[in-house]
């Protein structure tokens, strides 16, 4: 049985009203999805979402786009629940086995790439890593789905895929540089909420991939479907509407010596305890002895402004 949470529909409207007055005063009405961007729904049944998993996998990544797609409620759809809340969601991972995800959480995936139901969306969080058959899982399911879609460095496992090859996409922006690097047939777009490819999406980091989640709902329904779900969130990030508000990230931090970061990915670490090497007379601090790996592999590429 399904958990229904949802306000009315005109109690919704009316306080969505309220908030886009005071939200819109002195600015110009925002547009809505243009029709080149709109995604098709069947005109009954579900719209099955799979969320692809492995150990190490980031709670919010996965989490917000579920709740997101969880909320979506369309009374004019049908006359059951079953079709007014269209999203059907599952998580597919290599087994059935539990997988401990970010914090130490456990989930049990639902299915397996060997057993996983045609998947219209596929959500791929950050994650400890990949498989071959979870690549080739991606690869089979992109040309029937009508989005394929990563949350923060979920874009590394896309990526590795070779479906966005000649693309444009983001990630979190710790990652900026490492992904540039690694995936140069990849256009970076640094400072983007998210970035979209017709039948594929990129998020930024962690909460990005809440406004990515929303945006497809509004490609699907709608952007009144989308606002009405984002109040049930009681979610007022406008960043589904407006991606460029990422454009902080995009200016990568300085380092000091007094407050030294990270080289590979710009965190900000401790002199006391940080693994350290020491290039062309300078001492470097790292987050982890993996990134002290990579940077003694190729100093040089680093230091790149």
């Amino acid at each position: 049985m399904r958990i229904v949470r949802h306000v009315s529909l005109a109690a919704a409207a009316a306080a969505l009203a309220v908030l886009a007055i005071g939200a819109s005063a002195g600015r110009a009405p925002q547009a809505a999805a243009p029709a080149a961007d709109r995604l098709t729904p069947p005109p009954s049944g579900p719209i099955p979402v799979a969320f692809v998993l492995s150990e190490g996998a980031v709670m919010i990544d996965f989490a917000g786009p579920w709740e997101v797609f969880q909320d979506v409620y369309l009374p004019h759809r049908g006359k059951d629940m079953d079709e007014q809340m269209p999203f059907r969601l599952y998580t597919v991972a290599e087994t059935k086995a539990p997988i401990r995800i970010s914090g130490g959480l456990q989930v049990v995936p639902d299915a397996t790439f060997d057993d996983a139901p045609p998947p219209k969306i596929v959500v791929i969080p950050a994650q400890g890593g990949t498989t071959p058959k979870m690549l080739e899982w991606i690869r089979k399911s992109a040309p029937k789905a009508d989005l394929i879609m990563s949350v923060c460095t979920g874009a590394f496992v896309l990526a590795d895929t070779g479906l966005l090859a000649g693309k444009s996409a983001t990630t979190h922006h710790g990652a900026y540089k490492a992904f540039a690097m690694k995936f140069p047939d990849v256009r970076l777009e640094k400072g983007m909420r998210f970035v979209e490819n017709g039948s594929f999406a990129t998020a930024g980091g962690l909460s990005s991939g809440i406004d990515l989640a929303l945006r497809v709902v509004e490609r699907y329904f709608g952007r009144e479907a989308a606002q009405q779900t984002a109040f049930q969130m009681e979610y007022l990030g406008e960043g589904w509407t407006k991606p460029q508000v990422n454009a902080v990230f995009a200016v990568r931090k300085a380092s000091t010596n007094a407050d030294p970061l990270c080289p590979v990915c710009d965190m900000e670490v401790d002199k006391a305890s940080a693994p350290t090497s020491v290039f062309e007379k300078k001492t470097y601090y790292f987050c982890s002895t993996g990134h002290k790996s990579q940077f003694d592999a190729s100093p040089g590429t680093y230091l790149q402004p």
